[in-house]
């Protein structure tokens, strides 16, 4: 069905930011519910913001008021805007595509924060 492929990872420095990009392909992803999740080395898998078929929005507490999550209908791709990242914020970042049952992951996309 959607095969997501993620972008916009990398190298930050304390405070800066980044936009994290995951585009879909395969299908329209208009009916999924849309997820950003992280996971660092020795960690769980966790919750970074979700955006439902409605748009609405929810975002683990650490990560309110410095992410924004969205998504470009017309180009099937949601997205991940990070501001003032903290070193913690280092992590793989997956993209998920939730609908019932089905689940879709991306590939992810490493984010490093560091001076």
């Amino acid at each position: 069905q959607v095969q997501l492929v993620e972008s916009g990872g990398g190298l930050v420095q304390p405070g800066g930011s980044l936009r994290l990009s995951c585009a879909a392909s395969g299908s329209t992803f208009s009916i999924y519910d849309m997820g950003w999740y992280r996971q660092a080395p020795g960690k769980e898998r966790e919750l970074v913001a979700y955006i439902t078929r409605a748009g609405s929005t929810r975002y683990a507490d650490s990560m309110k008021g410095r992410f924004t999550i969205s998504r470009d209908r017309g180009k099937n791709t949601v997205y991940l805007q990070m501001n003032r990242v903290k070193p913690e914020d280092t992590a793989v970042y997956y993209c998920c595509a939730e609908r019932l049952s089905d689940t879709i992951w991306g590939q992810g996309t490493q984010v490093t924060v560091s001076s």
